[in-house]
């Protein structure tokens, strides 16, 4: 299903091929958090463990956008959405586990005749690691392609595990559905990268039609997903349906899209997310041949657009920061940032 001179691009940027259409790459955080040397924001922020997250695709190389910070080859984009024989979500998960597996066998300490190999990870780290407890289902192309991505995230739940939707919000009628049959992350990220239609035909270039009144339906679908299905400390039963945290999602690149913080309040107002991340763009990967170095914002920016922002919602408040990873993140309440047991 991926063409031979796509798999090689891919494995070049390390990343492992799973089954047909998925892969995993391992964060440079996880590889932080193994050798002790920092954590994700995602951990920071919403408490989950760097050294047990597996960022994985359940579709490598398919969707309807080229945007142009994507660090994805988006010039060897196979389709729009995944279509023909795919794979099961268990197949997917035991192959992202195993996958990752196989990646991180770097960081372990073995015995040679001199000794053992040196290693500056955190053994105890390593063995947890062996088992992911968080897939961040985002890293390349659009996962609400895979047609089975309920399935997927409910897989995960099954297994006690967290997961991250990150979506383009073109297919609004596969976020219903997750709705609709139970199947919802633990937070679901929906990326708002421009203020106004114009732009945003400029900068994702999308071969859907009509992709900018598709994005704002799930920016109107995200109001009524829910936060939570039980009061703080209860316990959530699951039969009564899943809820999600949701995350409005910003990606800001200089002299580009860092424009009309009341525009972008307006999207954020129609969205009403439980958070809102605003991250600098970073020149990796392949969107170093379309966006240069000199358009990564500044942290001290991320914070300053931030607050424009913040002037046109009065509900939400500066929460937290990581200057490393150059991002924000607002919301209403500080008590709701970490995931509870009971929402796994």
């Amino acid at each position: 299903m991926i063409p031979q001179k796509v798999k090689e691009v891919l494995k070049k940027q390390h990343y492992a091929i799973v089954g047909k259409h998925s892969a995993v790459q391992v964060c440079r955080w996880t590889k932080k958090s193994l050798r002790n040397e920092g954590v994700c924001y995602k951990e920071k922020f919403y408490g989950i463990k760097s050294h047990l997250c597996c960022q994985m695709t359940p579709s490598v190389m398919w969707c309807p956008n080229r945007c142009l910070h994507c660090w994805r080859a988006i010039e060897l984009t196979i389709g729009d959405k995944l279509e023909g024989d795919i794979d099961s979500p268990k197949e997917i998960i035991d192959g992202c586990i195993e996958a990752q597996k196989k990646l991180l066998l770097g960081f372990k300490k073995l015995p040679t005749s001199k000794g053992h190999r040196v290693s500056k990870a955190d053994m105890k780290k390593w063995e947890e690691a062996q088992e992911p407890m968080q897939f961040a289902i985002s890293l390349s192309g659009e996962p609400t392609g895979y047609d089975k991505i309920g399935e997927l995230i409910k897989e995960l739940r099954r297994r006690g595990k967290t997961s991250f939707l990150v979506s383009n919000g073109l297919y609004p009628e596969k976020l219903e559905e997750l709705k609709n049959k139970n199947q919802l992350p633990t937070q679901l990220y929906i990326s708002v990268n421009t203020p106004n239609k114009k732009l945003y035909d400029k900068f994702h270039r999308s071969s859907m039609k009509d992709a900018w009144k598709k994005l704002n339906k799930s920016l109107t679908l995200m109001r009524n997903l829910g936060c939570r299905t039980a009061p703080k400390g209860v316990p959530r039963d699951i039969s009564k349906g899943m809820s999600t945290r949701g995350i409005f999602r910003m990606n800001l690149v200089k002299d580009l899209n860092m424009i009309e913080p009341e525009n972008y309040a307006e999207l954020i107002k129609k969205a009403n997310p439980m958070f809102v991340e605003i991250k600098g763009f970073m020149s990796v990967g392949f969107a170093r041949e379309r966006i240069g170095y000199d358009k990564m914002p500044y942290h001290k920016d991320i914070v300053d657009f931030a607050n424009e922002i913040l002037k046109f919602l009065p509900e939400y408040k500066f929460l937290d920061e990581k200057k490393e990873s150059r991002v924000v993140l607002l919301g209403k309440n500080r008590e709701d940032m970490r995931i509870r047991e009971s929402e796994i």
